[in-house]
């Protein structure tokens, strides 16, 4: 029987060891299950040469591309993220003394562990904004999940009616590109959309409230009134609760901080970082919500049936979901350190 590839050093030896304890040709290859051509052809080399080992490795032609051209081009890519194939491979010919394609860059990138990706999204931090960040999770990174516990956190977002997603792919010739079928409607803003507001604790989920216009001070007054006092108040009866609001103008409103500092011995507002919707995690229950929406069965056709989905969906979530969200507190802090203030994947 033939065997594919090359024999190991280990193989040959047991072929040149079979034929000097007297094997035969055939004898040999019926025991070790070579062919007789190999049999005879590595016997000889050892007669001939004294030769035990494969010289295998040195056939084929020459890898282009080195350890040391390989980390040039780690510098080329680390330079500029978002270089093409194309361009890195003129930036890389530039100057050498060699020219590479860009099918020899694409393999190299590849076996380096490169790969094209769609980058984060994540928002624009300045020097200040960094160090604020930093500064909130080194004062926070002591706490347990028991302290995050005492944190009710707020947020409001904003549901479209008609949801564009720009990642959307579809199969089509050439000629079929006004096809019905390989169309994506589109409405202008959206088809509109719906504002709400919500708060959840570990404890439990709190209000989810509709905001028909325009968030202001004067309106998200009553909501602090109305809806933020009373959950406080009756998650953390003995005034050990924090309560955390993002730096939104509204909520830095004068007439906001007046009536909260009256009732800084009922709760305190938690000094939030700017710019770091990846530290709120109720930023994670919209996402959970916006999803249970696309995969309705019938989709809201217009914005009061998209509110009353919305409403549905936010008083159906499971207790173990929004409590895993405060549990994941530590380790964002923890990213938040690593990262020094920049933006982390949470």
């Amino acid at each position: 029987m033939g065997k594919k590839g090359d024999l190991s050093d280990f193989e040959r030896g047991m072929i040149v060891g079979a034929r000097r304890a007297g094997l035969s040709i055939s004898e040999t290859a019926d025991l070790l299950g070579f062919s007789r051509t190999t049999i005879s052809r590595v016997y000889r080399e050892w007669s001939e040469k004294e030769k035990t080992s494969s010289e295998r490795q040195f056939c084929g032609r020459k890898c282009l591309v080195n350890a040391r051209d390989q980390r040039r081009m780690a510098r080329l890519v680390g330079a500029d993220r978002r270089a093409t194939v194309t361009q890195i491979t003129t930036r890389y010919n530039q100057g050498g003394q060699k020219s590479i394609s860009e099918r020899t860059v694409r393999r190299t990138l590849r076996q380096m562990g490169y790969s094209s990706r769609r980058p984060h999204r994540v928002p624009l931090l300045s020097a200040k904004n960094r160090k604020l960040r930093l500064q909130f999770a080194q004062a926070h990174r002591n706490w347990t999940i028991e302290d995050w516990k005492n944190v009710a956190w707020s947020d409001e977002s904003r549901f479209l009616l008609r949801h564009s997603d720009g990642r959307v792919r579809i199969w089509r010739l050439q000629h079929e590109s006004m096809d019905p079928s390989c169309l994506v409607s589109m409405v202008q803003a959206g088809g509109g959309g719906v504002m709400v507001w919500g708060i959840f604790s570990w404890h439990s989920l709190g209000p989810l409230v509709p905001i028909e216009h325009r968030c202001n001070a004067t309106a998200y007054l009553s909501i602090v009134a109305d809806h933020v006092h009373p959950f406080m108040t009756t998650m953390y009866p003995t005034s050990d609760g924090y309560f955390q609001q993002d730096n939104a103008p509204c909520h830095k409103a004068g007439i906001i901080s007046d009536w909260l500092l009256e009732h800084d011995n009922e709760f305190t507002v938690l000094k939030w970082p700017p710019q770091s919707p990846d530290l709120n995690p109720i930023e994670h229950l919209w996402d959970v919500v916006e999803r249970e929406i696309r995969i309705m069965d019938v989709q809201p056709t217009n914005l009061r049936q998209l509110c009353d989905a919305i409403m549905s969906i936010w008083t159906k979530l499971p207790e173990e979901c929004f409590q895993h969200l405060v549990e994941s507190m530590p380790p964002r802090i923890e990213a938040v350190l690593k990262a020094k203030g920049g933006p982390t994947r949470y």
